[in-house]
Parts: C-alpha cells; sequence; structure tokens
C-alpha cells in the first residue's frame, strides 16, 4: 500500500463488478472525530430525497414493497438513516422528507420532528413508530415489514464449470463424487467462520471502581504513581454520571482493541472518604467530576466541559496523552509517601522474638517519616527510646525486642486520614 509513515489511514473503495479498487490517502486531522467524520460522508447513500413533487411517484412504485419515511428539520442525511438504508436494501425504501415539504407533511399528519413511518405496503395503513432514534431499536420495529439483510452477505457460490473431458469410468465417477462432497463439506467449514465471525460482540467493559481510601492512594496517590484519570461520582445511576462512565468506559476499550497503552481510569464514588478529602484540597464540588493525576511528578487537570459525551471526553484525554493544555500543581500533603514493601515481610515474622532481625526494618517506618503514628508508638512504654537509638538499631541485632512488634511498615490508611 506504499505505507512510510505512521499512523496512516487509506480508504478502500471496490469498484462495482470487481476490479482493483479505489485507495484514497486521509489527509485530514488525527483526531477521533475527524476521522468518524470522513469516514462517514463515504458511507453509501441509498436514502431517498422526498420531496411534494416526487412523492405520489414515491408511493406508486412497488406499492407491494414496504417503504419507511423519516420526517426530519434537518437537510442532510445522517449516517444512521444511511447504515438503516443500507440493511434493508432491496427489502424496504427508506426515504426522507424535511419539514418544508408541506404537501408530504399534510398527507401524513405529521406535527413533531423527527418522526418515522412505516408503510407496510398495499392498502396496509402506516405505522407510526414511537420509540427512540436509535439504530437497535429503529431495526427491530422496520423488521416487522421485512428482515433486515445478513451482516455479512452470505457468498455466493461459484457456479462449476461444465467438464468437457472424456467419460470416467464407474470408478472414477464414485471418485469423483465422493471427492466433491469432501471439497462441498470442505467449502462449507472454510464459508462458516467467516459468517460466524461478526455475529460476535465485544463491547467495553464498565471502569474499575476505587472504594476505599487505602486502594485509591495505592493506585493514584503515592510519590511514584503516573498519571491516573479519576471519575467522582455521586451515584452511577445518574444519568450525568452514566454517560460520563461510559464515555470513559468506550475509550479504555478503543484503547486496549489497538493495543494502545493508555493510562488507566477509575471510577470512585463519593462515598468513599478519600474522595471527600481528595475533591475537597482540589476545590471540586460537581456531582461528577473527573480529572487526571500524576502524583509523581506533582500536577492535575481538571475535565471542565459541560458535556460528558464521548468525543469531548476523548479530546480532553487526547490533549494529556499530547502534553497539550495547562497543568495544575497538587496542593502539599496530597501525596503519601511510599513505603517499601520488603519492609512487610520481616514484620510477619515478629512473633518470634528472639529473631535478631526482626527489628532491623523498624527503621524504615520512623516517627518522622509517619507522623501519624507518634500518638500510638508513644503508648509503648518500650519505645521510649527509640529516637535516641534510631541511628543503632540497624547495627545492633540486640536492640531492644519490646520495639519489634509495632507492626507499622505500611501506615497507609493512616496517612490518608491525615491527608
Amino acid at each position: 500500500m506504499g505505507v512510510q509513515g505512521f499512523p496512516t489511514l487509506k480508504i478502500v473503495r471496490p469498484k462495482k463488478g470487481g476490479g482493483k479498487p479505489m485507495v484514497e490517502d486521509y489527509q485530514g486531522q488525527r483526531t477521533a472525530s475527524a476521522i468518524v467524520e470522513a469516514v462517514v460522508q463515504r458511507i453509501n447513500n441509498n436514502v431517498v430525497k422526498l420531496e411534494d413533487k416526487n412523492l405520489d411517484k414515491f408511493l406508486s412504485d412497488k406499492n407491494e414493497t414496504a417503504k419507511a419515511i423519516l420526517f426530519t428539520d434537518k437537510g442532510a442525511t445522517s449516517a444512521l438513516m444511511k447504515s438503516i438504508a443500507i440493511d434493508f436494501l432491496d427489502v424496504i425504501t427508506i426515504g426522507q422528507a424535511r419539514n418544508k415539504e408541506a404537501k408530504t407533511v399534510e398527507t401524513f399528519g405529521i406535527t413533531k420532528y423527527p418522526t418515522l413511518v412505516l408503510l407496510p405496503g398495499g392498502d396496509a395503513p402506516g405505522v407510526v413508530y414511537d420509540g427512540e432514534i436509535k439504530k437497535d431499536a429503529m431495526v427491530k420495529f422496520l423488521s416487522q415489514a421485512g428482515e433486515p439483510n445478513p451482516d455479512p452477505a452470505p457468498l455466493k457460490a461459484k457456479p462449476a464449470k461444465a467438464d468437457k473431458k472424456k467419460p470416467a469410468s464407474s470408478k472414477t465417477k464414485a471418485q469423483t463424487s465422493s471427492s466433491e462432497t469432501s471439497s462441498t463439506a470442505t467449502e462449507s467449514e472454510t464459508v462458516a467462520p467467516t459468517q460466524e465471525a461478526p455475529v460476535i460482540v465485544e463491547t467495553a467493559l464498565p471502569i474499575p471502581s476505587i472504594n476505599t481510601p487505602e486502594k485509591l492512594i495505592k493506585e493514584c496517590l503515592t510519590e511514584k504513581s503516573h498519571t491516573c484519570v479519576l471519575a467522582f461520582v455521586s451515584s452511577s445511576e445518574d444519568e450525568k454520571a452514566k454517560k460520563a462512565l461510559a464515555s470513559l468506559s468506550e475509550l479504555a476499550f478503543k484503547h486496549a482493541q489497538s493495543k494502545r497503552h493508555l493510562f488507566p481510569f477509575f471510577e470512585v464514588p463519593k462515598s468513599n472518604e478519600g474522595a471527600a478529602s481528595l475533591l475537597k484540597a482540589l476545590d471540586l464540588s460537581g456531582d461528577v467530576e473527573i480529572i487526571a493525576i500524576n502524583a509523581r511528578r506533582g500536577w492535575w487537570r481538571h475535565y471542565e466541559a459541560a458535556d460528558f459525551g464521548h468525543e469531548s471526553v476523548e479530546s480532553w484525554i487526547d490533549a494529556i496523552r499530547l502534553s497539550e493544555g495547562v497543568k495544575k500543581k497538587l496542593p502539599e500533603g496530597l501525596v503519601a509517601i511510599s513505603v517499601e514493601e520488603p519492609a512487610a515481610e520481616p514484620t510477619q515474622e515478629l512473633p518470634t522474638d528472639s529473631t535478631p532481625e526482626a527489628t532491623e526494618p523498624e527503621p524504615v517506618v520512623s516517627e518522622e517519616a509517619v507522623p501519624p503514628v507518634t500518638p500510638e508508638a508513644n503508648t509503648d512504654e518500650a519505645s521510649s527510646g527509640s529516637t535516641e537509638s534510631t541511628s543503632t538499631q540497624t547495627t545492633d541485632p540486640t536492640a531492644e525486642p519490646e520495639t519489634a512488634p509495632q507492626e507499622k511498615p505500611t501506615e497507609v490508611p493512616i496517612k490518608h486520614e491525615e491527608l
């Protein structure tokens, strides 16, 4: 295809009757909305444009065949109607009439837009569709007048060429018949997967939820945490929250399909105590708030658009990926100090007080590194001299054994309370 750089988008349109297809290089912007628009414009348009002057011809032509008319106040034909017209090509004729076509509107008594009317054919009365203007529901409604074309269309069997050779013996004929049967079975086995493959529907899974302060810190608020996108919602049943979470899950699914690395997305219920503290520190109070945060580099960004639609959220995510836009500095005290994981292993062996190694990890969790531990540490009489002996504990295996059971190698929840 002559590709020299990446990404490169080519639009391939097959020729009628076969032959080498037409290949067009896409030269537009590399944003989701621009690419979608370029592809949508190239969808074949089989929707009949209805006007007052051609209404009678439209209705009388193939009178016994079902027809459907979408009455709308828009002049352009939407990608949705183009798609439906392809699904019902040669099954139901799809037309579109604009509100300014007075005769056509009056004939069907249309008072609101958009309105879809199904004409089953013959003398049967028209049926008005009262559902949502969404493809699945509209296809189901139109299917009462005719089944949509299968997707993909069934493969046409190639006609067998006549064999002009001399007649074969009975044994050869039997072998040929067996061979043909085997060949036919093989072809059917080969064709079946291609027909069934598109039936497999893969949908975006909901983004993972963070329900505890500890998990929020572990995933996104330590000094080693990279970029996270957090969606704070009062209730996942709220319409605005549903839209925001759906947009994020679709984006995550899209990038997973393309095998491109993207920072993680999380849903954070506002009932999570950690969410309340973080939102207060960032001065955010909306029912739905989306932020990107990088604790390691100390910045955050706020999604400020009122629309939580897919395209709007994707543009915001793309800007973050490309390091475009202004980043705000994180307030002091939000990032938790990472605690080394190996420190937790000796702690599990502490019940054996005679093990000198058990006292060695103690300096990792010092009173200076984790201030909230101080009140608890002061209640232990054996820790009164711990500050003075900190510098010698790592080399003195006979340090006071009473200090070993402090069991504070990971103080994430306490850190969060201070947060």
